[in-house]
């Protein structure tokens, strides 16, 4: 190999140098008390929702208050059917408690290690900028799915434990079969889980703009907060579809027989819109920025 050939290879990873680079972050990020305490917050939402629904019905009482229409449209049918939980624990978790564990993770990503002097560290190896910002969000976006799934999982065992399983009925009436049911919500926990893309990207965005993790983590999470505010004020109808969250609860859609799609997608497309523009947004500042830690 001439001396060309062997500095070209060091300033390019292989692609097994960059998989263990991504399995390296994953360890590490699933590692931290930090995370493991934020899941463990998630898990234990699923468990206190159960069992105030459990002691509420224990007397008589209906669930939900005696269809008031406080809360998701599917709660009041937990006490026939456990699987019910595990829709109505995403339904609490992902206006608030999901996002803001996502952005905590996301908003530490790069700020993270600029505070704690990792970062130019990590750039001394063959990885780049572009590549370390990519398995950066890789793993914020696996920390989505899995933060998404210990709330489905956590509320099945829950559901399971304090109320009957079966076949259930959809919102539109007509009855499934458990093993359909069970699909059904793996498939919506998957669309939680994509919902969250677009926080992730932003979180992402607002870490490269600082070298001060805990800045990063509480701009990203009140940026979410004013953006639940905005999406709950009738005068700005107008730019409503344009937040983030706005189409959020439309996974309640995989539980209609057929299923809706058409806010499904929205959601979808309009998460993809957010990554791609903050996802551009944080390869820009991260590319150009002076790393000085």
């Amino acid at each position: 190999m001439s001396q060309a050939e062997a500095m070209s290879a060091v300033r390019e990873p292989s692609p097994l140098w960059t998989l263990g680079l991504l399995r390296s972050e994953l360890l590490t990020t699933f590692r931290r008390w930090r995370t493991l305490a934020l899941l463990g917050v998630l898990a234990a939402v699923p468990v206190l929702v159960g069992i105030a629904i459990k002691i509420e019905t224990s007397d008589g009482s209906p669930a939900g208050g005696g269809g008031g229409g406080g809360g998701p449209a599917f709660i009041s049918q937990i006490t026939n059917n456990g699987l019910f939980l595990v829709f109505t624990a995403l339904a609490a978790t992902l206006p608030f408690f999901l996002p803001m564990a996502v952005g905590v993770v996301a908003g530490d990503a790069i700020a993270g290690e600029a505070g704690a002097g990792t970062l130019r560290y990590l750039l001394v190896a063959p990885a780049g900028r572009t590549r370390l910002l990519i398995t950066k969000y890789a793993t914020v976006i696996a920390f989505c799915l899995v933060a998404t799934l210990v709330v489905a999982v956590s509320a099945l065992a829950v559901g399971a434990l304090l109320f009957p399983l079966g076949d259930l009925t959809t919102i539109s009436g007509t009855r499934i079969s458990f093993a359909e049911g069970l699909a059904r919500a793996l498939l919506i926990a998957l669309a939680v889980a994509a919902s969250l893309i677009g926080v992730a990207a932003l979180g992402l965005f607002v870490s490269t703009l600082t070298s001060s993790g805990i800045a990063a983590m509480a701009t990203t999470v009140g940026l979410l907060i004013t953006v639940q505010i905005l999406d709950q004020i009738p005068q700005l109808h107008a730019i409503q579809p344009y937040f983030f969250s706005h189409y959020w609860l439309s996974f309640a859609d995989l539980m209609r027989d057929p299923v809706y799609w058409d806010e499904l997608q929205k959601n979808l497309g309009l998460q993809a819109l957010y990554a791609a523009v903050f996802g551009s947004a944080a390869w820009a500042r991260f590319t150009a920025k002076d790393i000085t830690a």
